[in-house]
């Protein structure tokens, strides 16, 4: 019985160590614009559903979608044709979120400044994604035609591309929140989280999932339904800066056909535990407090 207390007493402790290390969440529904490609823009109503679930009045700002894009791409758009410009200069968003393919792209901080200039208190997000092709080859035009057996991914050598990966991400965000005074720009950790995933699915501990390429539907990496609401559940995380454990299943996980009720609710729980330990644990993310 004492080594039970003791146990139990050392898990709260732990518990509450790591909530003072954590901002407050975010209890009033946002205004979401986004920016993105085929890797990103499903998180647009995705974490809108989310947010609904969790009670929140989330509203869709506006959306810019152009596949295979870099930010580039979506700043050239002229801005009577652009929502999302149009929105952020009316101060009628409060976070927008940015999908780069590789870096360097100037549009990213294009954006915040047209954002911050007309709404001072605006989050911008840029999504660190998994690696297509399960490589970081940042390289132009893109490689979607090359064949990749995702089953036979060495987990170590993936993890190794996206910290690289991450590394310049976070690297490019300190750039443009040096510049900007202030730490408006976030960096939302996709990448990882998806790593993290494909150890459980190869460990075995994945409900459902049964080899890493279950989560795609090509072997570029266009995302199937879970590494699709793992993204989503890590936007949302950084958007209100809370857990998403204990939301709903996700409609997207109809699709699911040969994933039964049991493991879909089981798989759902593992990817909102693991999307809420990569984001409350990552430094840029908006979501533990500043170092003092």
């Amino acid at each position: 019985m004492r080594a039970a207390f003791l146990l139990t007493t050392l898990c709260l402790t732990t518990l509450l160590s790591r909530a003072d290390d954590l901002q407050p969440p975010i209890t009033v529904g946002q205004r979401v614009a986004t920016c993105g490609h085929s890797f990103h823009v499903f998180t647009y109503r995705q974490v809108t559903e989310m947010a609904l679930a969790a009670g929140l009045k989330h509203e869709l700002a506006g959306l810019s979608s152009i596949g295979g894009s870099t930010v580039q791409k979506h700043w050239d758009v002229p801005e009577e044709k652009s929502a999302v410009k149009q929105v952020l200069k009316a101060g009628k968003a409060d976070v927008l979120t940015l999908s780069p393919i590789w870096l360097p792209d100037e549009a990213i901080e294009q954006f915040v400044k047209l954002g911050i200039e007309h709404n001072p208190a605006l989050r911008i997000t840029v999504q660190e994604y998994w690696m297509p092709n399960d490589e970081y080859e940042p390289v132009y035009p893109l490689q979607t035609r090359k064949k990749v057996d995702h089953n036979a991914t060495d987990i170590a050598k993936l993890r190794d591309a996206t910290l690289r990966y991450a590394k310049d991400i976070e690297e490019y965000v300190k750039g443009i929140n040096q510049r900007l005074g202030k730490d408006a720009v976030l960096i939302v950790p996709v990448g990882m989280a998806a790593v993290m995933l494909r150890e459980k699915i190869v460990k075995g501990e994945a409900p459902g999932l049964k080899a890493q390429a279950d989560l795609f539907r090509d072997t570029w990496g266009h995302a199937n339904p879970p590494l699709q609401i793992l993204s989503s559940y890590c936007h949302f995380a950084v958007i209100y800066r809370r857990s998403p454990v204990g939301l709903p299943v996700p409609a997207a996980f109809k699709l699911l056909k040969n994933v039964s009720p049991d493991d879909q609710a089981k798989l759902n729980q593992l990817l909102q535990e693991i999307a809420w330990d990569t984001v409350s644990q990552h430094p840029m993310s908006g979501v533990m407090k500043p170092a003092k």
